[in-house]
């Protein structure tokens, strides 16, 4: 057949799901280009600590045997899990990092015609993997203050909603939801929508009116809380999460996930990361002290920073957002833009954070 041919049976190609037009695609933070200027990648909230003591040697360990498949039900990490968060074993569902987990949550609850709600900004993977199973986006604004506006997420509910997305702290603003406004919005939420809590920063709040998710969604079978082991623990290569729920949605994950998705090497090394917690406070104490201080000294340059509970500050910078992120990446350090919007940078080493202070203060002075 020519190149010019027709295909056999007529016709362009096979027909694809029209939910898949204009989806947005996901934008990772750019790495610090090999020979370029920036040296340190601020753009990815990753950990910059190397594993967890114990975690290298275990990986090592499974790698020989990774010509065989991992174990499909993740037995020995949801045992692990189970007993670090005091839950039945049937309430832990594993996956490919949170984010793995959150569109299992979506494809178990919300097809075309139906609704799930978050605020915007917030973490750009909600409306991929909403619009993926054919439902709709209902994107809440945030408040003023660049925290969730949980009185409109609650008025947005309507008898199509199925699920609600709470990032606690917020991805990319950092801000969080305390318990008293929390308690009164899973009040106004009908029982048989989802309210998924996205903890993925969770190790990094000091605030004490941040609830724990896990001791909310005891007492409510609509609650599910999202966590990973990519940020505080540091396997951001490794891709595995988990979630918190009640028997039937933690089923129902055990049911849209890919088989085998998570590793053996990624399951080892996520019980090798809990057990040594110890280590893990500490360096979390740490990027919270440089959170501090680098807080501390974008407000001393006259920056409006809002309060942060996570491993990365924001700045909205509006039309300025490209020019800032250029002009970080002159001095050496990449962060990661929002176009329009503003900017998210992560907490990272102690030199990487000095380098993004001193051009923060050079932008700002000459504006």
């Amino acid at each position: 057949m020519s190149k010019t041919s027709p295909a056999v049976g007529g016709g362009t190609g096979p027909r694809l799901r029209a939910e898949l037009d204009g989806i947005p695609t996901y934008k990772p933070g750019r790495p610090a280009a090999a020979g370029g200027p920036a040296a340190f990648k601020l753009s990815s909230n990753e950990n910059p600590y190397p594993p967890l003591p114990g975690v290298m040697e275990r990986v090592i360990a499974t790698a020989g045997i990774f010509h065989r498949y991992p174990d499909l039900s993740c037995a020995g990490l949801t045992e692990e899990l189970a007993g670090r968060f005091d839950v039945p074993l049937e309430h832990v569902a594993t996956g490919t990092g949170s984010v793995g987990v959150a569109q299992q949550l979506v494809q178990a609850t919300a097809g075309p015609g139906d609704e799930v709600i978050y605020a915007w900004r917030s973490f750009e993977a909600y409306p991929i993997i909403t619009q993926i199973s054919g439902a709709a986006s209902v994107k809440v604004p945030l408040t003023g203050a660049e925290a969730h506006d949980l009185d409109a997420m609650a008025d947005a509910v309507t008898d199509r909603t199925r699920l609600i997305f709470v990032c606690n702290p917020n991805n990319p603003t950092g801000t969080v939801v305390r318990r008293a406004e929390l308690e009164r919005f899973l009040d106004r939420v009908p029982g048989d929508v989802l309210v998924v809590l996205d903890e993925a920063y969770r190790e990094f709040i000091r605030d004490a009116e941040v609830p724990d998710g896990t001791d909310l969604y005891r007492e409510r079978p609509n609650v599910a809380v999202l966590r990973t082991f990519s940020k505080a623990y540091g396997l951001a290569g490794l891709r595995v999460g988990f979630a918190i729920a009640h028997e039937p949605v933690a089923a129902a994950l055990r049911k849209t996930a890919v088989p085998f998705g998570v590793s053996q090497i990624a399951q080892d090394a996520a019980v090798a990361s809990l057990r040594a917690e110890t280590q893990l406070l500490e360096r979390v104490e740490a990027l919270v002290t440089e959170r501090t201080r680098v807080v501390g000294g974008l407000a001393g340059q006259g920056w409006t920073v809002p309060e942060t509970q996570a491993n990365f500050v924001w700045l909205r910078l509006g039309e300025r957002t490209l020019d800032f992120a250029a002009a970080c990446e002159a001095a050496g350090v990449m962060v990661r833009p929002f176009a329009g919007e503003g900017v998210r940078v992560t907490i990272g080493e102690t030199e990487a954070n000095d380098l993004f202070l001193q051009a923060a203060e050079k932008f700002r002075e000459e504006l």
